[in-house]
């Protein structure tokens, strides 16, 4: 072969069809590093035709729609970016409270990423296809013009719908947690900031040409810092301290946006709804975030005179160490000589003698004791975490942040075991079902036979999410069905239970007790296996199982049977995000409560924002 029909010339002639075969095994950073061979492969690798294909190659987003994303964005590298730098974030992730279940699905929107909270549930005579499915927003990841990315918490507080914009940290690859912090930043005007963008550094240097407040990640690595040596991590502050700036930030960043306009956060999957009408306002809201993300108002705000953020994503730090200072007639000083604190107690009559009967059994509440006491339940004060005033000193301004890592974490029959104070969710490894491995996968169904039929008692049904994943135990395959949700009033069993527990390996010779279903047709039970379920009343700790046995049903039906009750559950696999394009939107939580409930609590402390008169009915 000569040599001009070799090397970058032989890509140079290919056809079209056969360029985009060939380039659609290689990787964005690849094609990117394709491009700085020569000229002739950087006018290559700029084609829309090659970006297209790896957009659609990632799987995120049909092909069919990505022409609409395209309208919106100013290439297919633009919307590649994107994609690959939120792929990681698809998915279940959970958090161990409420116990009735805490899961938020992460998936594609309109030319964004949105994270939807199931709510905690019963499935009507319609069943789990037909019947809305009912969820609330927690936070959505818009690509702006560029590629880059925009944060929007959601909330509601004072009856209205609010969005806080904050920034999005570069996103591990493999990360399993996503933590709500605060992070202090150096004032942009000032020359301080050395920017990048995660997907950026690692495409080329076009993707990080243009500055801007959406930076998918700026880390401590990333900032020339000045007066300040170090940076304080958020995770080091005492819990108070950290629910105290997560607080003040969204009440001071949030933006309320006209409900006519923030109805829809994704393309309806209903037979009777245009399309193109959903397109069109999808359209419209986005523009109009994505303005009041870089003006930090509304156009009817502006009208009206309001007062305009620099960047609405950032606060002047001064304000907030104002903010901060204690109030009920305790004085600290952020600005430290230290951490002292002064206090002025105010003791009543008993409280004299009170202390004065302490004093003579050796248990004085000395001035010097309560001096001791307060900094350790102050947050700013010991050593175990870091002190305030350190953390607000280690930048000029200061905003939300949304931080997708990757830490160690144990787990149990497939459910992580999760730190108590973290404003966080957790991610549930998903596994594609495989030959040996078939009922891999989040399934959800209820109580009772037939599947979803209510009892003349009862309209409704709770409905149950599960988990199913395979564990080896002494040389035996196991089949573990993990419970996420469940829509009872108050919790029968606890996030993580294992509903049931089969032996794959161990045939049952159990009947199925019912010959038909629904509709009267006569059942076709495939296979059965052996194993035990939950059993109730036997504490709410450590339950207790009694046997029982799964069966494999015709059109991909699951259902376990307690074997002394005859109780059934019955399961289908699920697909969450065809099930909330038709589902029906609620109102969310406040801000900080509604990413991460940290509380304890074993009742629906959604039931007042899953019934009909909080829905949407824009979203129908």
């Amino acid at each position: 072969m000569l040599p001009d029909q070799c090397g970058s010339s032989l890509l140079l002639h290919l056809p079209d069809d056969v360029l985009i075969i060939v380039t659609r095994s290689l990787t964005p950073k690849d094609l990117c590093n394709l491009g700085l061979c020569c000229r002739g492969l950087c006018e290559l690798v700029a084609s829309e035709k090659v970006w297209l294909a790896q957009c659609d190659k990632l799987g995120v987003v049909p092909y069919k729609d990505l022409s609409e994303w395209r309208k919106g964005v100013s290439s297919y590298k633009a919307i590649c970016r994107f994609l690959v730098g939120v792929f990681p974030l698809l998915g279940i992730w959970v958090h161990q409270n409420p116990e009735l279940g805490n899961v938020v699905y992460v998936m594609p929107g309109f030319v964004s990423v949105v994270g939807c909270r199931i709510i905690p549930q019963e499935i009507g005579p319609l069943g789990i296809e037909d019947g809305p499915i009912l969820w609330a927003p927690v936070f959505e990841i818009l690509c702006d013009f560029e590629g880059s990315a925009e944060l929007f918490l959601h909330g509601r507080e004072r009856d209205h719908d609010y969005v806080y914009p904050g920034s999005l940290k570069a996103v591990d690859r493999t990360c399993n947690v996503l933590l709500l912090e605060v992070e202090p930043r150096q004032q942009r005007n000032g020359g301080i900031l050395a920017h990048s963008k995660s997907f950026a550094h690692d495409l080329d240097k076009d993707f990080s040409r243009k500055i801007s407040r959406s930076d998918s990640g700026i880390s401590k690595s990333n900032r020339i810092v000045g007066h300040n040596a170090s940076m304080v991590p958020f995770s080091r502050l005492a819990f108070g301290d950290r629910r105290k700036l997560l607080d003040l930030v969204t009440g001071q960043v949030r933006l309320q946006v006209p409900d006519a306009k923030n109805s829809l956060l994704f393309p309806r999957l209903r037979g009777d709804v245009d399309l193109s009408e959903d397109i069109a306002i999808l359209s419209e809201r986005r523009l109009l975030l994505m303005q009041m993300y870089n003006l930090g108002s509304s156009p009817s705000d502006r009208k009206a005179g309001a007062r305009l953020l620099l960047d609405p994503t950032q606060l002047e730090m001064s304000e907030i160490r104002k903010n901060m200072n204690c109030t009920h007639g305790c004085e600290t000083s952020w600005y430290g000589d230290g951490s002292q604190t002064q206090c002025m107690k105010k003791k009543t009559l008993t409280g004299y003698f009170r202390d004065s009967f302490r004093h003579m059994l050796g248990k004085s509440n000395s001035i010097n004791g309560s001096r001791e006491t307060l900094k350790k339940n102050f947050s700013s004060g010991g050593n175990r975490h870091a002190q305030l005033h350190e953390f607000l000193h280690s930048g000029d301004t200061i905003g939300l942040m949304l931080h997708a890592s990757t830490v160690k974490l144990s787990s149990y029959r497939a459910w992580p075991n999760m730190h108590d104070s973290r404003f966080a969710l957790y991610k549930l490894p998903m596994r594609e079902p495989v030959a040996g491995q078939e009922y891999s996968g989040l399934w959800g169904g209820t109580f009772g036979w037939p599947p979803g039929r209510p009892s003349e008692d009862k309209l409704g049904k709770a409905l149950f999410f599960l988990l199913l994943s395979y564990e080896k135990s002494q040389g035996q395959t196991l089949l573990i069905a993990t419970k996420i949700l469940e829509g009872t009033h108050y919790v029968l069993h606890p996030n993580g239970s294992a509903m049931f527990i089969v032996n794959i390996d161990e045939s049952s010779l159990e009947p199925f007790p019912w010959e038909a279903d629904e509709d009267g047709h006569v059942l076709n039970v495939e296979c059965a296996y052996n194993g035990e379920g939950i059993a109730n009343g036997y504490g709410f700790r450590y339950p207790g199982s009694k046997p029982g046995s799964l069966f494999v049903i015709q059109d991909g039906l699951l259902a376990f049977v307690w074997r002394e009750s005859k109780s059934v559950l019955t399961l289908q696999r699920l697909n969450l995000e065809k099930l909330l394009k038709k589902g029906e939107r609620m109102h969310a939580l406040p801000p900080v409560s509604n990413f991460a409930y940290l509380t304890r609590s074993y009742s629906n402390v959604f039931a007042a924002f899953s019934n009909s008169a909080n829905t949407l009915s824009s979203q129908r």
